[in-house]
């Protein structure tokens, strides 16, 4: 099939059309797309999984076309291997290598490879692309470095922004993951809103489907879980504010323990410190490194979802809950509530109060907890695969039909 597609594309290419200029009639021969993999190619959560689960969503639903990721290494584990045997998947190392390769270096390769379009899946894009005939878009998933400067290191900060507002100033087309992104976008860089186009994420295909009985069994037993718990995932860093749920479980029905999910940070030593101090290490539960395969069933099993981040670019996590129909509890104060939809609960991430309050209140609540997972399942088809990754087609076709206008 790569081979007849190859002759497909090759024909194209001895036309007559002009290929400098990819408009809507381009689509109906195979296009080389190609994405910035250093994620994709590496990492095992968060920005790996977004960027592997856009890819292969665009191969499966649009096979006629060819998508080329660039990376500068790749790290063999099982979903990355995976990945790279969908068979209009490719992956493309460097020809000329170099720590500046995914800035510099790489036009040569894209050039080469006679790719129409380039996607920066995470906030930079080949700098002087914009001089050649490729058409680019960045993905901008938060500006939170800037919106809360404390939680980084002054370097890593300003290498962020100059990054990201570059990728904003010269890429053609700019994508927000919500639309609290695009006001920051708009806000911190003074970027024209008619060039950022909101196409939300959706989350992986495996948190859509009910886990058979015997499989939940398995996954309780491997990790010693509670008969009933609240979930909470994510990186355990200041920011995603899980000292606020661990003072809050204080006053929650003792009968619930808390699960925790996500990579230790200095942050980790507050969380022990404050459980010391409140006598509720009994009550909570770390795990890490969970095989992806089993992060579902975790999620199907829980009895409630809390997600007190003070800010996100959108909120995966919460996603993966509503799919998995477990009632959510997230902040106010960023876009959870563009994640979470009208039926989920939301607290100030500073009230302790408030949120063991809400959390007593639904788990106690039967009727309550139904109608949050019927609606919650309903809201949250909106972020439906198929229909994402539509839009993101339809922002690439856009695209490239503008060259022609």
């Amino acid at each position: 099939m790569k081979a007849e597609s190859e002759k497909q594309i090759s024909k194209a290419e001895s036309s007559e059309l002009d290929q400098s200029s990819f408009g809507l009639s381009a689509l109906s021969f195979p296009l080389k797309i190609s994405f910035d993999g250093k994620r994709a190619a590496n990492n095992l959560t968060g920005l790996g999984n977004y960027s592997r689960s856009l890819i292969e969503s665009l191969a499966k639903q649009y096979p006629e076309h060819q998508y080329l990721v660039y990376s500068p290494k790749v790290k063999h584990a099982k979903q990355i291997d995976s990945f790279f045997e969908k068979e209009n998947i490719s992956l493309k190392l460097p020809k000329e290598g170099g720590f500046l390769w995914r800035s510099l270096n790489i036009i040569k390769d894209l050039a080469k490879d006679q790719v129409q379009l380039f996607h920066g899946l995470s906030h930079e894009i080949p700098f002087a692309i914009q001089h050649t005939k490729i058409k680019s878009i960045v993905t901008i998933h938060d500006l939170i470095f800037l919106r809360f400067p404390q939680y980084y290191q002054f370097i890593d900060r300003k290498l962020y922004e100059w990054k990201s507002r570059s990728a904003c100033k010269r890429a053609d087309q700019i994508i927000a993951i919500s639309e609290k992104t695009k006001a920051d976008i708009v806000e911190f860089y003074n970027i024209n809103p008619d060039k950022i186009k909101v196409i939300y994420q959706s989350c992986d295909d495996g948190f859509k489907t009910a886990m058979p009985e015997s499989t939940l069994n398995r996954i309780k037993l491997t990790y010693k879980l509670p008969e009933k718990y609240i979930l909470n995932v994510g990186t355990i860093e200041a920011r995603k504010n899980l000292r606020l749920l661990i003072q809050a479980l204080k006053t929650v029905d003792h009968q619930y323990k808390l699960v925790v999910i996500g990579k230790e940070t200095a942050y980790f030593k507050e969380i022990e410190r404050e459980l010391e101090h409140l006598a509720l290490r009994n009550r909570v539960i770390f795990l890490k490194n969970i095989p992806f395969a089993d992060l579902p069933g975790i999620y199907q099993m829980a009895e409630l979802f809390v997600y007190p981040s003070f800010y996100e670019g959108f909120g995966i996590p919460i996603i993966e809950a509503l799919y998995s129909q477990v009632p959510v509890i997230a902040a106010t104060g960023s876009c959870l509530e563009e994640a979470g939809g009208p039926n989920s609960v939301y607290v100030s991430p500073t009230d302790v109060n408030g949120l063991s309050d809400q959390i007593n209140r639904i788990l106690a609540n039967l009727q309550l907890q139904k109608e949050m997972k019927e609606k919650g399942l309903e809201f949250v088809q909106k972020f439906n695969s198929p229909q994402v990754t539509k839009q993101l087609m339809d922002c690439y076709s856009n695209l490239l039909d503008s060259a022609t206008t």
